[in-house]
């Protein structure tokens, strides 16, 4: 019997264009391309160049304070170019798939047989390491600290968010040799949602599994971490994908990386919301392709509404995409009366308009605007109403905000991640962009215990 840990802290927002039905397949134009920023913290260096060969699996770039930590090529091919911009930083490297994939072997390997220092080979050799994250920093995993603890949420609760049951059927072997692999390293906990709890995940051996039962964000890792074992200063956590532990586990079943995964298309301005099998490194001009109208007034976002990252048609899937998310932006809306309206239609955090008298099962369709102007940060204990952790949200970031260290290592942010705010920064009256600073806190920490 899985343990439940019930949270009353937090904010659903129930939002039109929720991914349903059975997964699609998209077309191909066949060129892919691996993004160096869906991987925080890294500092690439490339190790192939234009008019190499290349077999799924072999690297095309590593990183460059670590060299053993490589990323794999999804498919076999050839490299037709490594984009740079600014001052020559790397955007991508494009691979031009052969019409024949190909695969470096790596050999299949009972997991049962390793100790965790084999698997930690493995998944360097392989190019699959980096998909680890870590706390603290909320930054890609290096293998020079161990971890105390590894923890994985199959539970995605944010706007809009892929059901990560619809990408476990029939891969549930796989998800459970990724399990059995990571469990080697370090204890393993597996976070699910009250409604998986009848289902396969709850019965995943090797791992310790837990019922978050709340509103959003009990699905944040973060927010898991911080319930069942919190992260001091010098202790390491890692936080793994719910998919990129079936990446782990088909590599040590079949002996090859094979990057293909589920990804939600959600929003209300999707013509038919649905899944998707896609690859990745995919173009996202390949994967949207008949699903977007007249994009001129269109937000198009890799990831959630509220966490994603602002992207076009000419970006490519993720290494961490679960959905490409598309909402009105907004800019040509004319509302008579502004906020003093009162409305039906309308997503209101602290019930301004009447749309609460509707219920929860009522779908809102939310654009991009912040409605409002930077101001002044108000001590209103807005960010404790949704922030379900022991931890002074409002404190922290003032903290950040003046750079002060001590305060912040005092005030748990060894504990956070940018998208434990995100709901902070949704209902914010002052409008501040608290996951950038959260981002930039973390990122002066970790320059100064460097």
């Amino acid at each position: 019997m899985a343990n439940v840990i019930k949270l009353r802290k937090g904010l659903d927002i129930n939002l039109k264009g929720k991914a349903t039905g059975k997964v699609m397949t998209v077309k191909t134009s066949g060129e892919y391309a691996m993004v160096p920023e869906d991987f925080i913290g890294l500092v690439p260096k490339v190790v192939v160049k234009e008019g190499d060969k290349v077999l799924a699996g072999d690297a095309l770039f590593v990183n460059k304070k670590f060299p053993e930590v490589k990323f794999a090529s999804p498919v076999s091919g050839t490299v037709t170019a490594v984009v740079r911009g600014d001052r020559r930083k790397l955007l991508c490297v494009k691979v031009k798939a052969d019409a024949k994939q190909e695969f470096r072997d790596f050999n299949v390997k009972k997991v049962e047989a390793l100790d965790g220092k084999m698997v930690v080979e493995t998944l360097l050799n392989a190019g699959l390491f980096g998909y680890i994250n870590q706390l603290p920093y909320a930054v890609s995993a290096t293998p020079d600290v161990s971890p105390k603890s590894i923890f994985v949420s199959a539970f995605r609760d944010m706007p809009l968010a892929a059901d990560f049951n619809v990408e476990l059927e029939g891969k549930e072997e796989e998800f459970q040799t990724g399990l059995t692999a990571l469990s080697k390293v370090a204890k393993t906990f597996l976070d699910i949602s009250p409604k998986q709890n009848a289902g396969p995940l709850a019965s995943m051996k090797n791992v310790e599994v837990t019922v978050f039962d709340g509103p959003c964000p009990a699905g944040n890792v973060g927010v898991q971490v911080n319930h069942l074992d919190p992260v001091n200063k010098g202790e390491v956590v890692w936080t793994v994908d719910p998919t990129t532990v079936i990446f782990i586990g088909r590599l040590f079943l079949h002996g090859k990386v094979e990057l293909e995964r589920v990804i939600a298309l959600a929003g209300s301005e999707m013509k038919t919301p649905c899944f998707v099998k896609v690859m990745t490194g995919q173009p996202l001009s390949d994967v949207l392709d008949g699903q977007l109208g007249d994009c001129t007034h269109v937000r198009l976002i890799n990831g959630n509404p509220l966490t994603g990252r602002r992207c076009t048609t000419e970006g490519y899937v993720g290494g961490h995409t679960s959905e490409i998310t598309a909402i009105p932006e907004g800019d040509d809306n004319d509302e008579m009366l502004g906020w003093i309206m009162p409305r039906l239609g309308e997503f209101s955090a602290n019930r301004s308009y009447f749309s609460w008298l509707m219920g929860k099962a009522k779908e809102y369709v939310l654009d991009a605007r912040i409605k409002g102007g930077e101001r002044h940060m108000i001590m209103s204990g807005e960010y404790d109403s949704v922030f379900p952790m022991d931890i002074y949200a409002e404190y922290l970031i003032k903290a950040i905000l003046t750079g002060n260290i001590d305060k912040m290592e005092q005030l748990g942010i060894y504990e956070v991640a940018p998208e434990d705010f995100a709901l902070a920064e949704f209902v914010d009256s002052s409008k501040l962009e608290l996951q950038r600073i959260v981002r930039e806190g973390l990122d002066m920490l970790r320059k100064e215990n460097a």
